[in-house]
């Protein structure tokens, strides 16, 4: 890694003010959006999305493809403020290592950011457990406004995942026994209300507004009966505040936020975007795991909330090892014709992306391995489906390696940005919003509702919240709701397990097939190989 510049001359690509910059650790710092002067001159910065076709489990580098057309972008001469997600424990111990990019695309310090960077998670994660304790404790007293001790629905949370808290009892031997459970911090509806904040104002307004259970009329409870709001603000104060590091260019990044996209709404935070559209000309943003899940939620979840309106371009990373992997073939082994069979997956993605009426752009992730063949026969398919396509290697030569990328998506920054077209009106019925996002972006030919989650959207229409967006609770690993199906599988139904309601952040959670909210560690986790030397070097975080 090369010398880290001072982080106020980072800022400083962006407009930001010293004063608005404060130091959190050597190489980090938060930055206060009140003291960042407007560019009352400056035209609307033009927001690029980067999200990908459904990865292996290695992931095929949507936040590497971010970081290194950020650094290309920022080589052609533009002013760009790349705006990312916070990493999370989970996967940094799990099976997917760390969310920092790798190579010559990365953001740093890639060590201290993939672990407690500047303990925004660990905040939310205390903010979320105060409120579980202080439910605990007014059931227990029996004050007024308290939920029902029976429907206590406010789990708690923990930043690394543990099956054996999947499904817990509390309260054995003191108080009444509950059968609850843990969820990962990334699940967290309060991060989700600090994501989907605009401001500090709005993010009380969200954490009142939460359910924390049912009364003995099984009524909803907001979590504002509680009492304890202010005590959550006042640990969240600094957590509110974007991040600010660097890439390994030493061009500007803010990072903040991070909840998954698999098992919540998988973007960054409002604020940071705001932040980013105030400084930069062009804004690189993501969502994972790839367009079909956080794709998707970042345009009819995130955009309504942050009043996006339009996009300059969506780019879809794709990797010759995904399409083998979805070819059915050997990842490691070259196969042109596996590749053009997994093209099908990658197809499944740029029609979701033009069901809402924005412009894709191909971004091929280049590995050493890749054929010449399998290349072309990418740039042969997009050509005839009249979508731009290009390669990149930013994670072999940064910012350079990632020009025919810039050079391609370049036309797109310099027109009009593409309004964005939602798949359902905000009055559709639940069922209905399912149904769409079901068969014009997964591809399934229909939806079943397990008894449960029937008994559940009927309920949810008595309680005047049944017109909430979706939020997709699904496997990362397949277009289906079975991680086991490869490509773009055909004559299934999505099958709606259960539903949960997200008061605060303004949508319902749905969760399909065998989905939970607290992963499992692998057989081998990627934690297995992080260490401490004696020289107090951190290794095997990647």
């Amino acid at each position: 890694m090369s010398t880290l510049r001072p982080l106020v001359d980072v800022a400083a690509e962006l407009g930001i003010p010293a004063d608005a910059v404060m130091q959190w650790g050597r190489n980090a710092a938060k930055i206060d959006p009140a003291k960042v002067p407007a560019r009352p001159d400056a035209p609307p910065a033009k927001v690029i999305l980067v999200s990908a076709m459904t990865a292996t489990p290695a992931g095929e580098g949507k936040t590497t493809t971010s970081i290194g057309l950020a650094q290309g972008l920022r080589k052609a001469g533009r002013r760009v403020a790349l705006v990312l997600r916070e990493p999370s424990l989970g996967p940094v111990f799990g099976v997917k290592g760390g969310g920092t990019g790798g190579g010559k695309s990365r953001i740093e310090p890639h060590v201290d950011i993939n672990l407690h960077f500047t303990g925004d998670m660990a905040a939310i994660c205390a903010a979320h457990n105060l409120l579980a304790a202080a439910v605990g404790d007014a059931v227990h007293f029996g004050r007024k406004g308290a939920p029902d001790a029976r429907h206590v629905r406010w789990k708690r949370v923990i930043d690394v995942g543990d099956r054996a808290l999947r499904n817990i009892v509390t309260g054995v031997g003191d108080g009444v026994a509950q059968s609850t459970g843990f969820d990962i911090t990334a699940a967290s509806e309060v991060m989700a209300c600090l994501c989907m904040a605009t401001d500090a104002d709005d993010l009380r307004a969200r954490l009142d507004r939460m359910w924390v259970g049912l009364d003995s009329e099984r009524k909803p409870v907001p979590a504002g009966n509680i009492g304890v709001t202010g005590a959550m603000m006042a640990v969240l104060r600094d957590a509110m505040l974007p991040n600010l590091v660097q890439t390994t260019e030493g061009g500007p990044a803010i990072v903040h936020g991070g909840p998954f996209a698999n098992i919540a709404h998988g973007c960054n935070s409002v604020i940071a975007t705001h932040l980013g559209m105030r400084t930069g000309d062009v804004v690189v943003t993501e969502a994972g795991f790839d367009f079909a899940l956080g794709g998707q939620k970042f345009l009819s979840l995130k955009c309504p909330e942050a009043g996006i309106e339009a996009l300059a371009a969506v780019v879809v990373v794709t990797t010759i090892r995904a399409l083998r992997h979805h070819g059915q073939a050997d990842t490691t082994t070259p196969d042109a014709n596996a590749v053009r069979d997994g093209l099908a997956n990658l197809d499944a993605h740029l029609d979701a992306v033009l069901a809402y009426g924005q412009r894709p752009v191909v971004a091929i992730n280049r590995f050493p391995d890749d054929s010449p063949e399998e290349l072309q026969a990418v740039k042969d398919h997009c050509a005839a489906r009249g979508v731009v396509c290009a390669e990149s290697d930013h994670f072999g030569q940064g910012g350079q390696g990632a020009m025919p990328l810039v050079q391609a998506i370049a036309p797109y920054i310099d027109m009009e940005p593409v309004p964005i077209q939602q798949l359902s009106p905000p009055e559709a019925s639940l069922k209905d919003k399912v149904h769409a996002l079901a068969t014009r972006v997964y591809g399934a030919d229909g939806v079943e509702w397990s008894p449960l989650a029937a008994r559940k959207a009927k309920a949810l229409g008595r309680m005047g919240v049944a017109h909430l967006p979706v939020c997709m609770a699904k496997t990362q690993a397949s277009l289906s709701d079975d991680k086991n199906w490869r490509n773009r599988p055909k004559g299934w139904k999505l099958t709606v397990r259960d539903l949960s309601v997200s008061r605060g952040a303004g949508f319902v959670v749905v969760l399909a097939g065998t989905m939970v909210r607290m992963p499992a560690m692998p057989r081998r986790p990627k934690a297995m190989a992080i260490d401490l030397l004696d020289d107090g070097t951190i290794v095997g975080v990647e």
